[in-house]
């Protein structure tokens, strides 16, 4: 006849500690008794390079959380702040000499032999200007988040 036995005397974990007292306890049933003994979870027993680990995941998780609610806070605080600062780059205007034409709105191309072909500039159209790109016309230069594009790459 087979001898059943009892989930603890079965159970080995370095974290539990149960031995019973005696053999005929293993096969008793378990009922709540007064000075019965219970498994006890022991202490871990953790040592200098496990500490530092969960150490340095509670913090890497900390600031992956932290960084973006300081951005959101202070974008929502830019926002409330009026901005009349001019842009830099265009002085306020809004737009920007064509680097290609020199303002002129016409590019002179020698061929050669000494003759020149004059013709309208491809970067800005022949108008001389483009819209200036760090404060896309507006003349007001953007703050620093302001600027940042967040984009969903799903």
């Amino acid at each position: 006849m087979a001898t059943s036995s009892s989930p603890l005397t079965a159970l080995h974990s370095s974290f539990l500690s149960y031995t019973p007292t005696t053999p005929s306890m293993a096969a008793l049933p378990r009922r709540r008794r007064p000075g019965c003994r219970y498994p006890r979870i022991q202490a871990a027993d953790l040592d200098q390079n496990t500490i530092v680990a969960i150490s340095v995941g509670v913090v890497s998780v900390a600031i992956g959380i932290g960084i973006p609610v300081f951005y959101e806070t202070q974008i929502d605080n830019a926002a409330k702040r009026d901005n009349t600062q001019p842009c830099f780059p265009c002085s306020g205007s809004g737009a920007q000499v064509c680097r290609f034409c020199t303002g002129k709105g016409t590019v002179a191309v020698v061929i050669g032999g000494g003759e020149t072909e004059v013709s309208k500039c491809v970067n800005c159209d022949g108008v001389g200007s483009l819209t200036c790109t760090t404060c896309q016309g507006t003349g007001i230069q953007p703050r620093y988040l302001d600027r940042r594009e967040f984009k969903d790459d799903d």
